[in-house]
């Protein structure tokens, strides 16, 4: 299969035309074969066997359905490990995006680009383990699974001691807000921390005609949503990020009966520990204050989720160096975070990391929707501005001893 069309990259010799079609190839069987979170059993099996084709041993299962494997580079002593993750899971999206390889997995959709992360992550293993005599240290590819949906894969990776022998870690995640050739990178926090939770609403039931016999538990929930979003209008700074959105409400059952139940689910994103549990309090208090108000009871539970990713300064520098190597300065963005959420927090708060953002906007092949869209697509000739990234950036860090003076 070959690659799609030609994305300028000095740079692109570097990695083998095959290996970067077969990314090509893997992405697209990935899109079309798409695993939810804590399911992707022929996912990883899959990334088995096309890593095993590029005669990669010792590929090891960890988190659940994930695949951990490290690469010893033979050509100098060095002492560095470097982990680069790269996600696999898809989202409970019905694709829209009529690509010819869209999903044959009725409901479930790589809607977040997971499929171009593992594809790059493929492409890295494979050039740097034909290439290893040329390289010292141990790169080590985790093809993490669930960073959409709980448990965390993320955070099953640094309990499961991923992590311990590792000095850093990198990330890339496919950016359809910023132009296509381009990288977005800055020190500092990046993504922001995600809690979600469960309101359960009791009012009592009545006949439609009648509702002031009963308390309206849609009436009720109805004033929560638009409460709760003052928290972040009216309360907290806007140079404080923080998000709260209510994504799922159910309640009710007939035309003729006022709802006596109702269910809603939903979001805190915070980008400071304080604003966090500020937010936590508030919500709760002004849930309980309006059912009170209301005549109603609640229950409210909050799941703390990850943490945001703060990206390391001198890793920041590195894929700032990497980047440039491969596309030029004028490519290589010094942007700020954004507001999604991404379990590689777990990694950032272990280990000195770095979350990269990979351009994928294009107007002529159609990749202009957001992340969790139905008509999401990416870009695929931007993918091996991402492999190459990855790549350089590994064997910079590798180049330098652990404990030297320039470490």
């Amino acid at each position: 299969m070959s690659n799609s069309e030609d994305t300028a990259v000095p740079a692109a010799a570097g990695i083998d035309a095959k290996i970067l079609d077969r990314m090509i190839e893997v992405r697209r069987h990935l899109h079309r074969n798409p695993e939810l979170s804590n399911r992707e059993a022929n996912t990883q099996r899959y990334l088995r066997q096309m890593l095993a084709a590029q005669g990669i041993e010792d590929i090891r299962d960890v988190a659940g359905f994930g695949l951990a494997v490290d690469i010893v580079g033979t050509g100098m002593p060095s002492n560095r490990k470097l982990a680069i993750r790269a996600d696999i899971d898809a989202l409970p999206i019905e694709e829209e995006s009529g690509v010819d390889y869209a999903s044959a997995n009725p409901g479930v959709m790589h809607a977040c680009g997971h499929d171009a992360h593992a594809a790059m992550g493929f492409a890295v293993a494979a050039h740097l383990h034909r290439t290893r005599d040329s390289f010292g240290g141990t790169v080590r590819l985790i093809f993490q699974p669930a960073e959409e949906d709980e448990p965390s894969g993320g955070r099953r990776v640094v309990e499961e001691g991923l992590l311990d022998d590792i000095d850093a870690a990198v990330c890339v995640h496919v950016d359809p807000y910023t132009q296509s050739g381009k990288v977005a990178v800055n020190a500092g926090p990046y993504t922001l921390a995600c809690d979600t939770f469960d309101v359960r609403v009791t009012g009592s039931t009545a006949h439609a005609a009648k509702p002031y016999e009963g308390v309206d538990a849609i009436a009720v929930a109805c004033s929560m949503v638009s409460e709760l979003q003052k928290i972040v209008s009216r309360e907290i700074d806007p140079y404080d990020p923080l998000v709260i959105s209510v994504t799922t409400i159910n309640g009710g059952s007939a035309y003729n009966v006022i709802a006596g139940k109702v269910t809603m689910k939903g979001t805190i994103r915070s980008g400071s520990d304080a604003t966090r549990e500020r937010a936590w309090r508030r919500v709760r208090a002004i849930l309980e204050g309006i059912a009170a108000s209301h005549g109603a009871s609640v229950e409210v539970d909050i799941h703390k989720g990850e943490p945001g990713v703060v990206n390391d300064v001198e890793m920041t520098g590195l894929i700032a160096a990497a980047a440039k190597a491969c596309i030029g300065a004028e490519n290589v963005l010094d942007a700020p975070g954004w507001t999604v959420a991404d379990d590689f927090g777990y990694y950032s708060e272990k280990r000195p990391s770095v979350y990269f953002r990979l351009g994928i906007r294009n107007v002529d092949v159609g990749s202009v929707f957001p992340l969790h869209h139905s008509r999401f697509r990416v870009d695929e000739a931007a993918l091996k501005i991402g492999a190459l990234t990855l790549v350089s950036a590994a064997t910079m860090f590798l180049s330098t001893q652990r404990g030297s003076a320039s470490d």
